[in-house]
């Protein structure tokens, strides 16, 4: 019996081209993995800071609410949507797909991190926005209303991240709170504010506990901007109507799909985006009546499911409150898994954040 038969017959291709097929075959299936299984993701500024860290190396699930089929297939691998090295956009637009997502796991849930396009680069399609990382503080049909910084959803205290940071005074008996020990005690953001002995911390329960115990400080009060007091327009850019902070806004209600709401000059503003760039339509206004797609209409039933997202650096990020509402159509995954941390202020052998690898997100 010949016993030789199940060996490989010898390949008549050439080295090179099997380099090249073995290649190709990894690209193809990475960039399968990128868009239908998981994606790497870095967290660039401290918009989550603490629960998430600059530096912090993440892989987002996109099995957890469905991976999204590309609108624009065409584009060049693993580039998000600028060519490395030469510039311009890294995709082409030839072919346009609509939305679809394949089943999930799950849907967004309330204090999900999730990871979205930025849906005000309207410029772009949806899938090369540039991509986002917040908390889902609010889901679809949810009453969002944020009362001296602390967010209630349909009335009730939200669930707070306990790595959160939030604004605060810290007054000291005029002995100076030195680098070493804030770099000890891990505060990075703010510093004195002019008078002797006065410092503006962004900080964590835990750091104001910590700071609390110095017998230097005298005081620390969060700094919370009172009702009324509006030093910058906020979402939906109509301060006659809505006239909010960062600390005291709301309440308003986040749409959900199929939910038809009244169309009003007092509120239109809040809808008049997600009627013409989220979902299409073309919406004219004179004399305090609404024309959309040319017809009259005195109410608006939404196409889709919107979210609120929100840093848990409260007082350092550019979120919904700033920007609106999140369409579901830019959801890209949910943070899962931190798989590397690096500290970029770090000495030479404390660079990584060991105490962090493999940390589950929540």
């Amino acid at each position: 019996m010949n016993w030789k038969f199940w060996k490989r017959k010898p390949s008549n291709k050439s080295k090179s081209r099997e380099w090249i097929e073995a290649l190709v075959f990894a690209v193809v299936a990475a960039t399968l993995i990128r868009t239908f299984i998981v994606e790497a993701y870095t967290i660039p500024t401290p918009s989550m800071e603490k629960s998430l860290l600059v530096g912090d190396f993440l892989f987002v699930s996109k099995l957890s609410y469905g991976a999204r089929i590309p609108n624009t297939p065409l584009s060049f691998p693993f580039a998000h949507n600028t060519m490395p090295i030469f510039g311009g956009n890294s995709y082409l637009e030839w072919i346009k797909l609509g939305y679809n997502r394949l089943p999930g796991f799950g849907v967004v849930e309330r204090n999900d991190v999730v990871v979205f396009n930025y849906p005000m680069e309207d410029f772009r399609p949806v899938d090369k926005r540039e991509n986002y990382i917040k908390r889902c503080v609010g889901v679809p049909g949810d009453t969002l209303e944020i009362r001296d910084a602390s967010v209630y959803i349909n009335g009730k205290l939200n669930w707070k991240a306990p790595q959160r940071q939030e604004d605060y005074l810290v007054t000291t008996n005029g002995t100076p709170i030195n680098d070493k020990l804030l770099h000890e005690l891990d505060i990075r953001e703010g510093g004195p504010i002019g008078t002797p002995g006065v410092y503006n911390f962004h900080l964590t329960d835990e750091h104001v506990k910590k700071l609390r115990a110095l017998s230097s400080v005298v005081k620390i009060e969060p700094m919370v901007l009172q009702k009324g007091f509006n030093p910058e327009v906020l979402f939906p850019g109509d301060a006659e109507h809505f006239p909010y902070n960062i600390d005291n806004y709301g309440p308003i209600v986040i749409p959900a799909k199929d939910a038809t709401v009244q169309l009003t000059v007092n509120n239109i503003a809040l809808y008049r985006r997600i009627i013409t760039i989220y979902e299409g339509h073309k919406l004219e206004e004179r004399d305090g009546k609404f024309f959309i797609d040319g017809s009259e209409k005195s109410t608006y039933q939404f196409a889709m499911d919107y979210y609120w997202m929100m840093g848990d650096n409260r007082h350092n990020s550019a979120d919904s409150r700033y920007w609106g509402f999140v369409p579901e159509d830019h959801i890209v995954g949910k943070a899962s898994i931190i798989w590397m941390s690096w500290d970029k202020y770090g000495g030479l052998f404390n660079k990584i954040r060991y105490s962090r690898l493999l940390n589950l997100i929540h």
